[in-house]
């Protein structure tokens, strides 16, 4: 990890030292395997040139902007993709306010106000199809041509193909993790789903039955699909527990309750209200159900954590970023 990792906005002057450098540039949701070649190639640019490595995106996501009747279930919020870009070894995460103004601003002056002078970049690094600018006017070849006016170089990087040969992208992994099929998405991903909250109060009725949770609540437009998982919990400090997680509404104790994730964490006893935690999730066990009374509750939830155990027992990183976030 770059451990003077900054996230910044486009608001704010760009500090001198990070001037100059590679910047790749894009939404990055879900910082998956895709994305990961754009940023790979501006890793080994910046490398190469001995100069900083950046990231420039967009906050809140464009669709959020353009069509917010309809939820996005969003792979990676800012502190997550910073966690993340910072992994890979990025000295910076650029956010850029994203408005309807911002919106408006032409492909040229993108090129001028942010990369230029924003940024004083030294050389791009993108998607083979990123769009910019008014109308989406400016795409790889306007951004090539202003590269070449600017002085700064351009490299575009086409299209990551799985192992089926198929585009890796966010509309599939948050299909995937709609079906509760997070060991494919993590395929994708390249590493292991996860998700950060602060851990809040609960009915405390999982410690009255010798299953005491912490409790997060995610995003309302968090698509995954609700059901038990085979998880791992990081918490504030750094260390890593397995545990067992309910994402739902808990039918059997609580039909009209809002969507929780509740993490069991095996072999551990402490106080985690207000800390700010995160959860990997490794395998879908079962969906949700309704049990008759807490007996048969409790002797289901025994057998999800002996399946659990079972599970991460055998569980080997994906990568290096994989190993970073999960192990």
């Amino acid at each position: 990890m770059t451990q003077t990792f900054k996230r910044l906005s486009t608001a704010t002057p760009l500090p001198v030292h990070l001037r100059g450098g590679v910047v790749a540039i894009g939404n990055f949701d879900g910082v998956h395997r895709g994305h990961q070649a754009v940023l790979e190639r501006a890793l080994a640019e910046a490398g190469s040139n001995g100069v900083p490595a950046l990231v420039l995106t967009f906050e809140p996501h464009p669709r959020k902007v353009f069509r917010p009747e309809v939820p996005l279930f969003v792979l990676t919020p800012p502190p997550m993709k910073a966690r993340l870009l910072a992994e890979l070894g990025f000295a910076a995460l650029v956010e850029q306010p994203f408005t309807r103004d911002f919106a408006s601003l032409s492909a040229e002056a993108f090129v001028t106000d942010v990369l230029e002078k924003n940024l004083g970049i030294h050389h791009a690094v993108t998607g083979f199809d990123f769009h910019f600018g008014k109308d989406r006017q400016g795409g790889p070849a306007f951004l090539m041509e202003a590269g070449e006016r600017h002085g700064f170089g351009v490299t575009l990087v086409d299209a990551f193909r799985d192992e089926g040969a198929e585009v890796v992208s966010s509309s599939r992994i948050r299909e995937l993790l709609a079906e509760g099929k997070v060991e494919e998405a993590a395929g994708l991903l390249g590493y292991r789903f996860t998700v950060e909250a602060e851990v809040i109060g609960g009915q405390q009725l999982g410690r009255t039955l010798g299953f005491p949770t912490a409790n997060m609540r995610l995003s309302p437009e968090a698509a995954l699909r609700e059901g038990i998982y085979a998880v791992r919990f990081r918490r504030a400090d750094g260390t890593l527990h397995d545990g067992v997680a309910s994402f739902g509404r808990r039918p059997t104790v609580d039909d009209n309750g809002a969507p929780l994730l509740e993490t069991y964490i095996f072999d551990f006893s402490g106080n985690l209200y207000g800390e700010t935690c995160e959860v990997s999730f490794f395998g879908f066990l079962r969906p949700e159900l309704k049990f008759d009374g807490l007996d048969a509750l409790v002797a289901q939830m025994k057998k999800d954590e002996a399946e659990a155990r079972a599970l991460l027992a055998g569980v080997r990183p994906l990568s290096q970023l994989d190993a970073e976030i999960a192990f």
